[in-house]
């Protein structure tokens, strides 16, 4: 029952729209099939949620019609749709890809600058209210910087069906030329370039912080006609809420450059040693999670607080052999 009468009040709008003249008390019953008291109700709800509605003086009478039509109305964001958007941008700006986030904040600006501004103040205060209640939980460990050039040169390739090429440098390797057909790319703790290799077809993934000289080449290199990159990333895999701690991390001379590319956290400073290492500190939890990507550094890193941080690894560690050890 309910379901009919908002239906009801849908279609008596649709004619309000529609009317140029707009529709009397009178009309509205007669068109809706029901009384003028019921009328009045399903008016007053059109104009509770149609701002844009107004009252046309028609003496002796008062007609009500809805100016332009509907389909702004319905076009329209909603509350919730404008707070994902926000939270989004301030997910990306939080995790270091203002970049990503200036594109988010510049379409919800176009998005607000179209809307009606009785639209727009019907939701601002609850708009405002949603945004203060919500934000984004602060991962703890480290995430690197994106280089918006980077993202930039890899999407023209992908669009315009190009070959990219760049120069790789991986830790303890030497830096290498590549030319790949550009796939996509898989935005999380690290950014990867996934793309084939153009002669093999095969699928390899490539760190975007690792990449440099990154260049759309001439010719076209288009990815496997089977290729889902979907479907790719969910062949792959956190956030623990304890105690924050001050962590203190020294990486050693060969890990140096790296791990100032890096964004550990938002809290993080970055002290130059004179043997060319560098110390890592920053206030965070999630210390299981963060043993978890220590162990990514190898013999690079050593901890040097907290106590807890020590315990985690050395308990990762520990279960790591007895599954060898079984195994």
């Amino acid at each position: 029952m309910r379901h009919d009468k908002a239906a009801m009040v849908i279609e008596l709008a649709r004619r309000m729209a529609a009317s140029a003249e707009g529709l009397t008390l009178d009309e509205m019953a007669r068109e809706s099939g029901v009384g003028r008291r019921t009328a009045e109700r399903m008016r007053d709800a059109v104009l509770a949620l149609f701002p844009q509605a107004e009252e046309v003086s028609d003496p002796p009478t008062k007609r009500w019609r809805i100016r332009g039509g509907l389909s702004a109305f319905e076009q329209a964001p909603t509350t919730e749709e404008l707070v994902e958007l926000s939270k989004a941008a301030q997910g990306l700006r939080a995790t270091g890809e203002p970049g990503r986030a200036s594109a988010l904040e510049g379409l919800e600006r176009k998005l607000k600058s179209a809307m009606r501004s009785t639209t727009l103040n019907r939701l601002a205060p609850d708009l405002e209210a949603l945004v203060r209640a919500e934000t984004i939980a602060v991962q703890a460990g480290p995430r690197p910087s994106a280089d918006e050039a980077v993202l930039t040169e890899i999407r023209h390739a992908i669009l315009a069906g190009q070959p990219l090429g760049f120069i790789y440098s991986r830790p303890g390797a030497e830096a290498r030329r590549r030319s790949v057909a550009p796939c996509g790319v898989m935005f999380g703790r690290a950014n990867y370039l996934v793309a084939a290799d153009r002669e093999t077809g095969r699928i390899q993934t490539f760190r975007l912080d690792r990449m440099s000289a990154v260049k759309a080449e001439a010719g076209l290199a288009a990815p496997p006609d089977d290729f889902d990159l979907q479907a790719f990333a969910s062949q792959s895999f956190g956030i623990y809420q304890d105690e924050i701690e001050d962590v203190a991390l020294r990486v050693t001379p060969d890990g140096a450059v790296e791990a100032r590319a890096w964004r550990w956290h938002p809290t993080q400073s970055i002290e130059t040693q004179g043997d060319g290492g560098v110390v890592v500190r920053f206030r965070a939890s999630g210390m299981r999670e963060l043993a978890w990507h220590l162990f990514t550094w190898g013999d690079r890193v050593q901890i040097l607080a907290p106590e807890r941080l020590k315990t985690a690894m050395a308990a990762e560690l520990a279960a790591a052999q007895r599954g060898l050890e079984r195994a």
